[in-house]
């Protein structure tokens, strides 16, 4: 299984499964995750979940083996477009315990998130220029909202990694914690929430969508699909791919207009 779920009262636990692979999502994990927020959301018994990553990882983003096999044509559907959809419009208060490492996916997906906690050893990064592609979930519209014009296009652009400090700093998360403290405070704060009228909770999500990120989401979603399908499979993408297996560093200067 992908995923580890628990109960705890009123607060569902998702906990990406992959340790070995620092949780990096494959199809089986977008799959399955899709499947449990879209349980959550209907269980009238559940008003807040909880999202967390297994081992050291919260999530090292796109399985590479997968995006390789892409690259070759022989990839089959990652279900990624029918998981941003039941991520974007989850109904309830969604939490992220970043507990280590988020890369694409893992980075991005906080965007949809109504509260971020990261350890204090945690690290993000959105490493879309190093592998020659465009950003994704969204990330290029919420990205700004979220933090600023220019410290989007910085972490777009550049591809740095971001330290949890940095991560407070610019809106990426909300607090930072000591890692022994980070579940215990998350499940915390998630209890303190759950405790209110789930009704209550979905009236004020909603609320707080209409002021236009589902749309913006979905929007900037929709002109990425078409950037990446662009751009999957170029000289660039290759070089970078074919780079992280060889463990090498990618070189783009002998490639035409990189």
């Amino acid at each position: 299984m992908a995923l580890i779920i628990k109960e705890f009262g009123r607060v569902r636990l998702i906990e990406f499964n992959r340790p070995e692979q620092s949780n990096a999502f494959n199809c089986q994990q977008f799959v399955e995750t899709r499947e449990a927020l879209s349980a959550a959301q209907l269980d009238s018994n559940i008003a807040v979940v909880v999202l967390t990553g297994a081992g050291n990882a919260f999530s090292a983003g796109a399985d590479l083996e997968d995006m390789r096999r892409k690259t070759k044509g022989t990839e089959e559907p990652t279900d990624f477009p029918e998981f941003l959809d039941v991520l974007a419009a989850f109904n309830k208060p969604l939490v992220a315990a970043v507990n280590g490492v988020g890369i694409g996916i893992g980075m991005t997906l906080l965007a949809y998130c109504d509260l971020v906690l990261i350890s204090e050893k945690a690290r993000l990064r959105a490493p879309f220029p190093q592998l020659g592609l465009a950003p994704e979930a969204g990330s290029s519209g919420l990205f700004p909202q979220q933090v600023g014009w220019q410290n989007a296009a910085y972490v777009l652009m550049s591809g740095d990694w971001l330290t949890s400090d940095e991560a407070v700093q610019l809106g990426f998360a909300w607090r930072s914690l000591a890692p022994e403290e980070l579940m215990d405070e998350a499940m915390k704060i998630a209890a303190k929430i759950a405790a209110n009228p789930i009704s209550s909770l979905v009236e004020t999500k909603a609320l707080m969508l209409e002021s236009g990120k589902y749309e913006v989401g979905r929007r900037a979603h929709s002109r990425e699909v078409e950037a990446y399908t662009r751009l999957m499979g170029s000289p660039a993408n290759r070089e970078a791919i074919d780079a992280f297996f060889d463990k090498r560093m990618p070189d783009f200067t002998k490639i035409d207009g990189c």
